[in-house]
């Protein structure tokens, strides 16, 4: 069976503070209008994915991230890396070679680390 992934969510415990991570920081745009208790982004080639209020039963208390890896791809690492660093972004890892080309890591307000690679 062939699949591939087709779109994604994560939860984070503040949608507005994260909603402004993604959109001011790293320079997602939010698609409107999104649903209730969620945002989604999305770029030129349509959603890429979202943010969503916690499901019932989810432990807040710890890094909602953790163990969360999400790449994304960029056409260039080392400007995408300064614009973000220029709007106060937490990078865990500078620009560096890696597995697939160019990257740096950035962690999110609930632990998710968010890598740019360079395509």
């Amino acid at each position: 069976m062939h699949t591939r992934l087709d779109f994604m969510s994560v939860q984070v415990r503040n949608l507005e503070a994260s909603q402004e991570f993604y959109t001011q920081v790293i320079g997602f745009e939010a698609a409107e209008p999104s649903r209730p208790g969620a945002v989604v982004f999305r770029n030129e080639g349509g959603a890429i994915f979202a943010i969503r209020l916690p499901l019932p039963g989810t432990d807040t208390s710890q890094d909602l991230g953790l163990g969360v890896g999400l790449w994304f791809a960029v056409g260039d690492a080392d400007a995408a890396h300064a614009r973000i660093v220029s709007n106060g972004g937490q990078v865990v890892s500078s620009p560096q070679p890696g597995p697939f080309g160019r990257m740096f890591v950035v962690r999110d307000p609930d632990g998710y680390l968010l890598t740019f690679h360079q395509a």
